[in-house]
C-alpha cells in the first residue's frame, strides 16, 4: 500500500455554548483542520487537529504549510505501522507536533482498515465497553454554572470541569465551585480549571476556601512549579493539562508531586503514537488520565475514544466527546454520549466515515 494523495480542509466549528476561560481564552467558533490520506488500494485514512487560540504554541493555519513540508516523505510511503513513518517525519521536520497529530491519526486509521480491526484492538486491546465523560462548564455567573451542572447531572453526567478565572475574581471562583458542588451533591467529581490563568496566590486562596469540599484543582498556573506550590498550600489533588505535553513534562509533574491526574491530549503529544507512549508512562507513574484532545469534532473524538478503551479502566479518569460540544458534526456515524458515558466506534480503523458534503471542496490537495 502506498500513499498517493493528501487532502486538507479548514472547517469552522461553532460551540453550542461559548466557553469562557481564564486569561481571555475562549472557545466560540474555532477552526479545525481535517486531513485525508488516500492510497493506491482505495482506502482513505482521516485525521483531525483543532488548536484552541492562545492555548498552546499551535494554530490551525500552521497545519497546511507543515503538511506541505512533509508531503515528499508521505507521498509514496507505506502507511501501515504509523510509528515507522512518523519517525521519518520527525527527522524531516522537527517539532510541529500538532500538525503531525492529524497525520498520525490518519495513518492509524489506514492501519486499522488494512488489518480490518478497530483501533483499540491495535492500541492494546479493548479494556472497557464504555468510558466516563466529564462535562465542561463555561466560566459565567456562579448560579448559571450551577444550573448547567444540574442539567448535565440529570442527563447522567457524573464528572464536572468548572472553568474558573474569566473575571479575575477569586471569591467568585470560590462561589462557582461551592454552587456546582451543591448542585450535583456528594460523590460526583468536581474540579476547577484555570487553564494556567491564575497566580499561585489567588489559586491558593480559592483552594483553601473550598478545602472542606471534595474538590480537585486543574492547572491553575503556567508552570509545574507554581502548580505544585498551590497543591502544597491547599492540600487538594491536582490535575495537570497545559504543562503535560511530552515525557520530560510528565516526569517533572510526577517529581513535583502535582500530577494526581493528567490530561493526555492527542495534539499536544503529536497523535495516537506519542500519546500511547505517554499513556504507558502514566501507567507506571501512577497518575489517573483524562484521555482527550484540545478541541475538535468526530474524527479526533473517535481517535481518543479508541485509546481510552484500550487503557486500564481503573486508570482512566475520563474521556471527552468533543464532537458533542460543537456543530457541524463531521461524521454522521460518530459516537454520542449516553448517560454520561461513551463507547468507541466498532468498525475498522477509526470506525467512522466523514461526510464530504459537510467538508466541501478541500483547501489543499497534494499528489
Amino acid at each position: 500500500m502506498k500513499l498517493t494523495r493528501i487532502s486538507l480542509w479548514h472547517v469552522p466549528l461553532t460551540s453550542h455554548t461559548a466557553y469562557y476561560m481564564a486569561d481571555g481564552k475562549t472557545c466560540d467558533t474555532v477552526e479545525t483542520v481535517v486531513v485525508a490520506l488516500e492510497t493506491d488500494t482505495g482506502l482513505t485514512g482521516w485525521g483531525e487537529v483543532c488548536p484552541i487560540p492562545h492555548y498552546l504554541p499551535a494554530y490551525a493555519r500552521g497545519v497546511a504549510p507543515a503538511v506541505q513540508e512533509m508531503a515528499p516523505v508521505l507521498l509514496g510511503a507505506d502507511p501501515v505501522g504509523p510509528e515507522a513513518l512518523m519517525t521519518k517525519l520527525d527527522k524531516h521536520l522537527q517539532g510541529h507536533v500538532y500538525a503531525k497529530s492529524a497525520l498520525d491519526i490518519a495513518l492509524w486509521d489506514l492501519t486499522g482498515q488494512a488489518a480490518n480491526l478497530p483501533l483499540h484492538a491495535l492500541l492494546g486491546g479493548r479494556r472497557a465497553e464504555t468510558m466516563p465523560l466529564y462535562h465542561s462548564i463555561t466560566c459565567v455567573a456562579p448560579d448559571e454554572m450551577a444550573r448547567i451542572a444540574q442539567t448535565a447531572y440529570q442527563s447522567g453526567m457524573r464528572q464536572f470541569q468548572v472553568k474558573l478565572g474569566a473575571d479575575g475574581d477569586w471569591q467568585a471562583d470560590v462561589a462557582r465551585l461551592r454552587k456546582v458542588r451543591e448542585a450535583v451533591g456528594d460523590g460526583p467529581l468536581v474540579y476547577g480549571d484555570w487553564n494556567c490563568g491564575a497566580t499561585s496566590l489567588d489559586a491558593s486562596r480559592v483552594g483553601r476556601a473550598v478545602a472542606d469540599l471534595d474538590i480537585m484543582l486543574e492547572q491553575p498556573c503556567a508552570t509545574i512549579e507554581d502548580c505544585a506550590r498551590v497543591r502544597d498550600a491547599t492540600g487538594l489533588p491536582m490535575k495537570l493539562d497545559e504543562n503535560a505535553h511530552d515525557t520530560a513534562s510528565l516526569l517533572a509533574g510526577h517529581a513535583q508531586g502535582c500530577m494526581d491526574a493528567v490530561a493526555l491530549k492527542l495534539s499536544k503529544f503529536g497523535g495516537l503514537s506519542a500519546t500511547r507512549r505517554a499513556r504507558d508512562l502514566c501507567l507506571h507513574l501512577g497518575a489517573k488520565m483524562c484521555i482527550e484532545d484540545t478541541w475538535g469534532s468526530d474524527i479526533t473524538t473517535a481517535a481518543l475514544l479508541h485509546l481510552g478503551a484500550s487503557t486500564d479502566p481503573a486508570r482512566v479518569l475520563n474521556v471527552c466527546d468533543l464532537s458533542g460540544y460543537v456543530a457541524p458534526r463531521l461524521a454522521p456515524d460518530g459516537p454520542t454520549r449516553d448517560q454520561g458515558r461513551i463507547a468507541p466506534p466498532d468498525g475498522p480503523g477509526l470506525g467512522i466515515q466523514p461526510d464530504k458534503d459537510v467538508l466541501g471542496p478541500p483547501d489543499l490537495v497534494l499528489d
